[in-house]
């Protein structure tokens, strides 16, 4: 099976030494998402509006690889306070509706650039 780096310009470019996502045989492994806009600047506001632009990116990962939510078997939340967790959940549900991805969500003392939260995903492709 080939190994296929995937990037996309409708998502942030990578900060550091890695890629937006790696494409491996029909599986597809995103690198962890933060609330950065196109101009590399986080977005301002709350565990809201951070983790509606963390699934803007995620989404225009996707689609560079032929994917959707809808694919998605693994999501990994990583989330800087649990006390957020429910605000958090209510976002997340939104973006996959009725199809329930495995999922771990970790509280993490700190994240990229001081950010409330990053997701990272592998899906079917």
């Amino acid at each position: 099976m080939k190994l296929e780096t995937i990037a996309t310009t409708n998502a942030p470019a990578a900060i550091g030494p890695y890629s937006q996502a790696m494409k491996f045989g029909n599986l597809l492994f995103t690198s962890g998402q933060i609330p950065l806009g196109l101009d590399g600047q986080i977005v301002e506001g709350g565990i809201a509006e951070q983790t509606h632009q963390v699934f803007h990116n995620l989404q225009a990962v996707l689609a560079e690889a032929g994917a959707t939510f809808s694919s998605v078997i693994k999501a990994t939340v990583f989330i800087k306070d649990m006390n957020q967790f429910a605000a958090l959940n209510e976002i997340y549900a939104s973006y996959f509706g009725d199809h329930k991805p495995a999922r771990s969500t970790v509280e993490v003392a700190r994240l990229p650039k001081d950010v409330l939260v990053e997701i990272e995903l592998i899906a079917s492709i």
